[in-house]
């Protein structure tokens, strides 16, 4: 059972915390780790137009300075070869080429495949079959990719199957490296300081990895991830873990939910880190190898909306956390949300550079979320490079919950999407779509960016609306950055999700709240399973629909609100943002993506000029000697009347964009680039429908 805490219990957590300097970086700065060996290591790094790791480097900054495609001749591009995967819907994978060869992953058992990095001709291909335990995986499909090691001689591909077990091949011939743990096999699920059920059988049970593991020196770290639709009090623990590359022997583990006297253990009260879970890594890692530092980004702990089980600021969730890369002892950390209940997880890999300031070096560290914020700190020590002052955010009034009295907002850079929902982001293309908005949300709280969730009422009110969505403003491809001029590139979204909740089935799911929307009825909405998620501009719902909210198409928990069809927000619903690093300040924002065919066709609209509004996605960014590049996150009908989205780029320097080509449908990963034999190469996965998911790669003609 939950119940209401007092004043002095609320701040208690985030007090008890702040006296032992839990809330922020607590460790020196590292000395670096070099240590000297008789080979070459392996750079990873596109100074020689390969794509070793999946940003291309260790340090996520997604960037090349292959410049034979340019301004002039980006709209001649013309697709060199594609593979698609029968069967696949979804295709996220950022390739690798290393020479020659492309590695990339595909399927929904999540093949690994080595191409011609010229021709796409098949190379080798490796299978895997888990049976039952693949079945029941939560993160089944391509994934994001694999990960590549060499020491000079030998050259391994590692990866992690969606029954999460971490297999190594051998690059050349794709055979199991039978060196590595069991005949080629770590079995994830096993030497995880916690008993996991093999099978994935069981509320809480469900564990896997769809990232790509990070490969530091001779050691390949692996994180976790969840379920995203299972409403449940109690999940298995998304520890994070190190094993040796060669023999996969587990080297460290961290735990992300401290143990029992562990340090920040105190953060959970009523010690409520025995009966929670989740706080996994799904996100990608950065790493500095001269700092000997691995940066894991980790997200909030079960549940995503519902936390009156677990109150306390609730380590290490929500926190970038720097370990060493060899014994992984946690060097800092810092916090983004204090008690998450919003599903603010960091979710995207941090990014490294060089900051200059006034002739000075900082070597700093830039995690772009959800929020649409950017956390720009010192990645030797986790100290704010500006300042991030603790801010008192709404607190709410669902039964039993704790909440945080603040939340750390950065004072710079400034948001890169719109926040909260301020009164001149509603829609505005007529007067009357605007009074109708208005009318629709007063059944629901809005406005502040920490608004929590409240208990969904019928018909008032039913839900807090969520900006940026649920699935967040910027999202897991991430964002780009030239370190030429440590300008970042991000893609956001303008989105929307409700989030309500409603009393729940304590003896199914532990929890005395669930979330969903209340109707007229009084009946919860079903949850939609991430495969039947439409990518709508309320985002990716995740959770119920409702049966009828007043007004239009009611929000269910994640769900749209709609005027006559339309987004209640007004446009651009998807961006790129310059930010430039050294200063924390925009500069430039554009539209990014067609104008959705549901806007450009709607009647309410007709006689009207609409500019570009862009559209949602999951779009990366990548940057090169001269541009940036993106694909379009959204299907769209051209005047020929056929259906696709474009691949666009755009002058780094001023956002004018200077080229198009047409893709026969919308981006689904993050596009990489690499030279072979003088050519460049650009390559991005895509995926219907109508249209298969593929890899699609284009080059100059000759």
């Amino acid at each position: 059972m939950t119940r209401k805490f007092s004043r002095r219990e609320l701040n208690a957590g985030l007090l008890a915390a702040a006296a032992t300097g839990l809330l922020s970086a607590e460790a020196p700065a590292p000395k670096p780790a070099v240590k000297k060996t008789g080979r070459k290591p392996v750079r990873y790094d596109t100074s020689n137009g390969e794509w070793k790791s999946y940003s291309g480097d260790q340090k996520g900054l997604r960037y090349s300075a292959l410049n034979q495609v340019n301004a002039d001749n980006f709209n001649r591009l013309e697709l060199a070869w594609s593979y698609a995967e029968p069967g696949d819907v979804n295709l996220q994978a950022t390739p690798l080429v290393v020479n020659g060869v492309l590695y990339t992953t595909a399927g929904l058992k999540r093949a690994v495949l080595a191409l011609d990095a010229r021709t796409g001709a098949q190379k080798w291909r490796f299978d895997f079959d888990e049976g039952h335990r693949g079945q029941m995986a939560p993160r089944p499909g391509s994934g994001h990719g694999v990960s590549y090691w060499s020491d000079g001689n030998a050259e391994r591909i590692l990866y992690v199957t969606i029954g999460y077990q971490l297999i190594s091949l051998d690059a050349r011939t794709g055979k199991i490296d039978p060196a590595f743990g069991i005949n080629g096999v770590v079995d994830l699920k096993k030497d995880d300081d916690q008993d996991i059920n093999l099978e994935g059988d069981g509320a809480g049970q469900e564990i896997g990895l769809h990232s790509t593991p990070l490969v530091v020196g001779d050691v390949v770290v692996v994180g976790a991830a969840h379920s995203a639709t299972v409403t449940i009090a109690r999940h298995v623990k998304g520890y994070v873990r190190g094993f040796d590359v060669k023999t996969g022997k587990r080297l460290w583990i961290f735990h992300t939910v401290p143990k029992k006297g562990e340090q920040g253990y105190e953060t959970w009260l009523n010690g409520s880190a025995e009966a929670t879970g989740n706080t996994g890594n799904w996100a990608q890692n950065s790493a500095d190898p001269e700092l000997g530092l691995v940066y894991l980004a980790i997200e909030q702990p079960t549940d995503d909306y519902y936390g009156a089980f677990r109150p306390g600021a609730n380590l290490f969730s929500d926190c970038i956390v720097a370990v060493d890369a060899k014994t992984g002892k946690r060097r800092w950390y810092y916090q983004t949300v204090h008690h998450d209940i919003w599903d603010r997880d960091n979710m995207c890999a941090p990014i490294l550079y060089d900051m200059k300031v006034k002739g000075r070096t900082i070597k700093a560290i830039a995690i772009p979320s959800k929020q649409a914020f950017t956390y720009v700190l010192d990645r030797t020590n986790g100290k704010p490079i500006w300042p991030i002052p603790e801010t008192p955010v709404p607190i709410g009034d669902v039964p039993g919950e704790w909440y945080s009295p603040t939340q750390p907002i950065p004072s710079k850079p400034p948001a890169f999407d719109v926040q909260g929902l301020p009164i001149d982001q509603i829609i505005d293309f007529t007067p009357a779509l605007r009074q109708e908005a208005l009318s629709i949300l007063k059944n629901y709280n809005w406005g502040h960016l920490y608004a929590p969730p409240i208990v969904s009422k019928w018909p008032d009110k039913l839900g807090t609306i969520q900006i940026p969505a649920t699935d967040g403003a910027a999202q897991w491809p991430g964002g780009a950055l030239d370190p030429e001029t440590n300008v970042m590139y991000i893609f956001s979204n303008h989105a929307y999700s409700v989030r309500g909740l409603l009393p729940g089935d304590f003896e199914k799911t532990g929890l005395a709240h669930v979330w969903g929307v209340a109707t007229a009825t009084g009946s919860q909405a079903a949850e939609l399973p991430a495969s039947e998620r439409p990518p709508g501009e309320g985002g990716a719902p995740a959770g119920g629909r409702a049966a009828g909210g007043r007004g239009g198409r009611g929000g269910g928990g994640g769900g749209r609100l709609t005027v006559q069809g339309l987004s209640i927000l007004r446009p651009p619903y998807g961006r790129i943002t310059a930010i430039d690093l050294n200063k924390g300040e925009i500069v430039w924002q554009i539209a990014h993506g067609e104008t959705p065919d549901d806007v450009k066709n709607n009647p309410a609209l007709r006689g009207l000029t609409i500019p570009r509004t862009g559209s949602l996605g999951k779009v990366g960014t990548l940057v090169t000697k001269t541009l940036v590049i993106a694909g379009d996150g959204t299907n769209t009908t051209g005047a020929d009347g056929r259906s696709g989205a474009w691949l666009r780029a755009y002058d780094k320097k001023t956002g004018h964009e200077v080229g198009a080509v047409r893709m026969p449908c919308r981006v689904t990963g993050s596009p990489m680039t690499y030279a072979l034999d003088g050519r460049q190469y650009i390559a991005v996965p895509i995926s219907g429908p109508p249209q298969a998911a593929q890899l699609a790669v284009y080059r100059l003609p000759t």
